[in-house]
């Protein structure tokens, strides 16, 4: 087990969900938004329920993105080789492949979050096999 590897991961996956959560206000939302908080406006294609959840879901992946980062430092103080941190090490890395995988088909490797969410599974790998 190699806790630098570890913490690398989750700095990353902490940094992807800063990057995730400004870039999309203003490249994507900023465009959406009348007044508020919450953009409302969707154009001719979406009504505004959409923008509305298609902005917290944005966000709530961003949540759920610094919650790995934090599992991922929890790893540090289990003890190596344990069921509960061989199980969090697979499921973590199996959630970062997945996750790699459909941003890589989705955006057809326009969008580098798939590199970055590859490179968070091979920390994590790296930090319970090294």
């Amino acid at each position: 087990m190699n806790d630098h590897f570890y913490l690398a991961g989750a700095i990353l996956m902490a940094l992807i969900g800063v990057i995730h959560t400004v870039l999309g206000e203003v490249l994507i939302f900023q465009r959406m938004r009348v007044k508020g908080v919450v953009p409302t406006k969707g154009g001719e294609v979406l009504r505004e329920r959409n923008v509305r959840i298609l902005w917290a879901t944005w966000h709530l992946v961003t949540v759920l993105g610094f919650l790995v980062a934090v599992v991922i430092v929890h790893l540090i103080r289990m003890p190596a080789g344990s069921v509960e941190s061989r199980l969090l090490v697979v499921s973590l890395i199996g959630a970062m492949l997945a996750s790699s995988l459909l941003v890589l088909v989705g955006t057809r490797g326009r969008h580098p979050g798939w590199a970055g969410l590859l490179v968070v599974a091979l920390l994590v790998g790296a930090g319970a096999y090294a």
